[in-house]
């Protein structure tokens, strides 16, 4: 079945969710609007994730006035790199990578530099909004570097390779990697260029990949074959995935992880808005699956993580030839 690519036409016949569905039936319907700042403010997910048990990027400092701007430096002088991004950003949006510094100049993944004016800059427009939803005033989080596994070594270009999973009610249905391109600017960005890839919900390996929103079967600039991608520590990520509804309430969201090399899965983000390319990665459309889990009703007690995770990887595991 996932050894052929799937045409669009296909898809829509196998029941893919357009935008205004996902808006009314599901976040509208599943997702109180009072939590949304709980995904919205980066600052406020790392809190909750860590109530939780969850593990996040180690937090470096936050500027959030415009006299605290000239502090980055000494802030960030002790460590190699890091990476600045607005609360309240979305779509990967003002996100700073910083690899090495040395003397006031800072080097990017992809071994541009920028100075020290430049990244002063940066923080200023992001205080001011410009990459925030809505363009209200927004702080800058200065959070370390992830140091991503080896096993994903030639799968991503100059970024971090995020996983992407789409929880409701408490089960995880869909699930793709985001592969970062030098078309994408070592950002986990479909919509800038970004590879998904998406991955078998119940063992983790690769179904399907595409760019934007067309089949490839090689990553663009390292040539690494997609298909032989297969995520690690996989039952755990999707557990932490699950446990996103304990810790947010939401009904419907996209949880955002990572595999750093020292520390394991970790939570990157939560997304009550989560995109609809994750079908296309996968070949397949998301209703089948939502209108699966709703036809559950609610037991007396309700599943644990674990429990709602073995559910899932049994009722929407690939077909593979």
């Amino acid at each position: 079945m996932f050894g052929q690519f799937t045409s669009p036409f296909k898809i829509r016949a196998k029941g893919i969710m357009g935008m205004n569905q996902r808006n009314h039936s599901y976040i509208g319907k599943y997702n109180d609007r009072s939590k949304f700042p709980l995904v919205d403010d980066k600052l406020k997910t790392k809190k909750i994730a860590e109530i939780h048990g969850a593990t996040t990027p180690a937090l470096i400092g936050v500027i959030a006035q415009q006299a605290e701007v000239k502090r980055i430096h000494k802030m960030v002088k002790d460590w190699p790199g890091f990476c600045i991004k607005p609360a309240q950003g979305s779509g990967g949006k003002g996100i700073l990578v910083i690899i090495s510094h040395k003397d006031g100049v800072y080097t990017k993944p992809s071994g541009d530099t920028v100075n020290e004016q430049d990244v002063e800059r940066h923080i200023s427009n992001t205080l001011a909004g410009l990459f925030s939803l809505g363009g209200k005033n927004d702080v800058a989080v200065v959070e370390n570097l992830i140091k991503f596994d080896d096993c994903f070594e030639g799968y991503s270009y100059e970024g971090v390779p995020d996983v992407r999973i789409i929880v409701f009610k408490g089960y995880p249905v869909m699930a793709m990697m985001r592969l970062s391109t030098s078309n994408s600017d070592g950002k986990a960005n479909l919509h800038q260029g970004a590879v998904g890839v998406g991955v078998d919900i119940a063992t983790g390996r690769a179904v399907r990949a595409v760019q934007y929103d067309l089949p490839v079967t090689h990553h663009p600039d390292t040539g690494k074959d997609l298909m032989q991608l297969q995520v690690p520590h996989w039952e755990r990520l999707l557990t932490l995935a699950s446990s996103a509804w304990e810790m947010t309430g939401l009904g419907y969201m996209g949880t955002d992880m990572v595999l750093d090399q020292e520390e394991g899965p970790m939570v990157l983000e939560l997304n009550a808005r989560p995109g609809l390319a994750i079908q296309i990665a996968n070949g397949t459309g998301l209703l089948p699956r939502l209108n699966h889990i709703e036809n559950l009703g609610v037991p007396l007690e309700y599943p644990k993580p674990a429990e709602r995770v073995a559910y899932a990887a049994k009722q929407f595991a690939a077909k593979f030839d």
